[in-house]
């Protein structure tokens, strides 16, 4: 009987382990210490890195990428090196995320399931070295959203303590961080006078006190060279901010409520009072209450027919003012035979702008104009100084009393009076001057708007 020959049995051949490509993510909050050569990321990723180096039979392989946030917080998912992370996992280069704690992610528990579901869509498991779980099972997501419960928590706690303790120690006057306010400097984390800045900050105080507008405050600032905190022209919104700012009268404020600071007032009491009972009118009426105290616009600059200068005067009748420019004959109580001895006052400044505004359109005055301005502008175009110039019809009655009488005094220099009217001269030299001016007025009024 013939038996059959059987093969020799051939060793079973290792099936292939497939590779899981594995990324490192390391987070700290804050910057300190990072600048070490051995720091809190290089730590972490120690740590995952010999942790895949254990799991090779299993095919991990650590990817060359870094995606390290050094110095941003875990509440939130804007941080450089995680969005990296998130479009590398979409674009399917990353099969596994390792971290060193899972608060290194996310301490927020609603962020974390959002990262968990972009990591499910892409098949990606996430893996922390120091807890163990995997969030593939059902299991898994409970205790991983346990932890992260309890991060959040810690997380809520710290942050409530930190706002007790800035909390107590306001009370107590001390100055805890933040911008330092003009007049101001910070030694041994407390607030020390500079006397330099803080002339400049009482002077803001006393110019809003005197105008009691702040596009006029703002003006007078600018041209008197006093700069914020910053070195930059004041702006109608760095002055408010200014006069609010209790700092300046000593004391410190915490969620409406206010202390004595440990720090000296650089603001008398009586000025602060005097700018804030200002401040607690309406703006709008602040401004008509301006209007009101119109100046003389054409004090000086207005001639009658006998050469001599008209003066302002006013009188008041059941309670309303009323304004007149009138001779010296009249003044003086001279004989005299003057046709024009008394001008209604609001009339002819009237008619005197309205005049200006005309001669401000005529081509011979914009060429003129122009050709002035360019000694100091030599870029600017005949079509700008046009432009410009028109700009004076829109923003003229939004200007305040005293800005009309600068430039009624840049753009005129004489204005005679006949029985026939009035006889303008204007001032090319002064009109080169507002074209260069009427920008920056322009930019404050839209900054007071």
């Amino acid at each position: 009987m013939r038996r059959k020959a059987t093969a020799a049995a051939e060793p079973a051949m290792p099936a292939t382990v497939k590779k899981l490509r594995c990324a490192v993510y390391t987070r700290k909050s804050t910057d300190e210490g990072l600048e070490k050569e051995f720091n809190s990321l290089d730590a972490q990723r120690d740590a995952c890195e010999a942790f895949i180096a254990s799991q090779r039979a299993e095919g991990w392989v650590l990817v060359p990428d870094r995606y390290d946030d050094g110095g941003v917080s875990g509440g939130t998912l804007e941080r450089p090196a995680l969005q990296r992370l998130l479009r590398d996992i979409e674009a399917n280069r990353v099969d596994v995320v390792v971290v060193y704690k899972i608060d290194r992610l996310s301490r927020s528990l609603m962020h974390f399931a959002k990262l968990v579901e972009v990591f499910d869509a892409h098949s990606v498991t996430f893996i922390s070295v120091t807890q163990s779980f995997n969030t593939t099972t059902s299991m898994g997501r409970l205790t991983l959203n346990i932890l992260l419960s309890f991060a959040q928590f810690e997380r809520e706690v710290i942050r409530e303590r930190v706002q007790d303790k800035i909390a107590a120690s306001k009370a107590r006057g001390m100055w805890m961080g933040g911008p330092v306010p003009l007049g101001y400097e910070v030694r041994d984390r407390k607030l020390v006078v500079n006397e330099e800045e803080a002339a400049r900050a009482r002077r803001a105080f006393e110019l809003f006190a005197e105008t009691g507008s702040g596009v006029e405050a703002v003006r007078r600032l600018r041209a008197e060279g006093v700069l914020t905190k910053t070195g930059r022209p004041f702006d109608k919104g760095s002055l408010y901010r200014l006069l609010n700012n209790r700092t300046f009268l000593g004391e410190v404020t915490h969620k409406e409520k206010v202390y004595p600071g440990e720090h000296r007032a650089i603001v008398p009491q009586e000025l602060w009072d005097r700018v804030h009972a200002i401040l607690q009118e309406s703006p709008r009426v602040r401004a008509n209450r301006n209007r009101r105290q119109t100046p003389a616009l054409l004090r000086g600059l207005i001639f009658g027919p006998d050469g001599r200068a008209m003066s302002p005067t006013h009188t008041r009748r059941r309670g309303r003012l009323y304004r007149y420019y009138v001779s010296q004959a009249v003044l003086k109580g001279e004989p005299s035979d003057c046709p024009v001895r008394r001008l209604p006052a609001a009339e002819i400044e009237t008619a005197v702008v309205d005049q200006v505004r005309a001669l401000l359109r005529q081509p011979e005055v914009v060429v003129g104009t122009w050709r002035v301005a360019r000694s100091e502008a030599p870029d600017l175009t005949e079509a700008e100084t046009l432009a410009t110039l028109e700009r004076l019809d829109p923003l003229w009655d939004e200007l305040f009393p005293a800005e009309q009488a600068r430039i009624v005094r840049l753009l005129i220099e004489r204005v005679e009076i006949s029985p026939a009217g009035a006889d303008i001269r204007l001032r090319l030299e002064g009109l080169a001057s507002l074209v260069r001016d009427l920008g920056e007025i322009g930019t404050e009024l839209r900054r007071a708007a």
